[in-house]
């Protein structure tokens, strides 16, 4: 139970990561967030989009990001969104951990993944993942809910954030409801690349952001 529990999400330049409607997944603002990650070759074989795609910094990074995940967690609302698009064998490969007020019996998947539904709460969501881990690391996958619950719960260690140059406006913010008086960070890289800006942050629990 060592392993690092973080997030990694594309966000707009206006702090959104979602649409607000799930109905609006797919929708061309979201696809002009996502399109980094849709190009990369990783990606396209894990969801399995078909053959070709990018390689380079930007596949390296999907690539190194799923292969140091043991275990995710997630809310219903993207359970729910992912649950009617993904396919046959979901991008995971791993156990998954729906923080959610409906029990429901275990879902196994092909491919290694497993999802299983935790009603008590945020905290037992992550000891969970942890211990499904070992010594891999733990994400929290989503949505925006999930990762504030997370990071206000003091369970985050680090983030990435791939920043798209879109503006939604609307929809589902991140830091939305974050207590921001308590948690600190500190940048520990920035990378770009055509698409998108990458930003790595460590987190500072218990301290005033400065």
């Amino acid at each position: 139970m060592a392993g690092t529990v973080f997030f990694s999400v594309s966000m707009s330049l206006d702090g959104f990561i979602a649409p607000a409607s799930a109905d609006e997944l797919m929708g061309r603002q979201w696809m002009q967030l996502q399109q980094w990650v849709f190009r990369q070759k990783h990606f396209r074989e894990n969801l399995q989009l078909g053959t070709g795609g990018e390689e380079g910094p930007d596949n390296d990074l999907v690539r190194a990001t799923f292969e140091r995940t043991g275990a995710s967690v997630m809310g219903r609302r993207m359970f729910d969104a992912g649950e009617a698009m993904w396919p046959e064998e979901p991008p995971f490969h791993t156990p998954v951990f729906v923080v959610t007020h409906a029990p429901r019996e275990p879902w196994v998947r092909a491919g290694g993944t497993t999802f299983f539904f935790v009603t008590d709460g945020i905290e037992s969501a992550v000891e969970q993942a942890r211990a499904a881990a070992g010594a891999r690391d733990v994400r929290i996958a989503g949505g925006a809910d999930t990762i504030v619950q997370a990071l206000n719960a003091g369970f985050v260690d680090e983030f990435h954030l791939a920043v798209s140059p879109v503006l939604f406006g609307a929809g589902v913010r991140l830091f939305d409801r974050i207590d921001a008086a308590t948690i600190g960070i500190e940048q520990v890289g920035a990378e770009s690349s055509p698409l998108t800006t990458h930003l790595r942050y460590r987190v500072r629990v218990g301290e005033s952001a400065r």
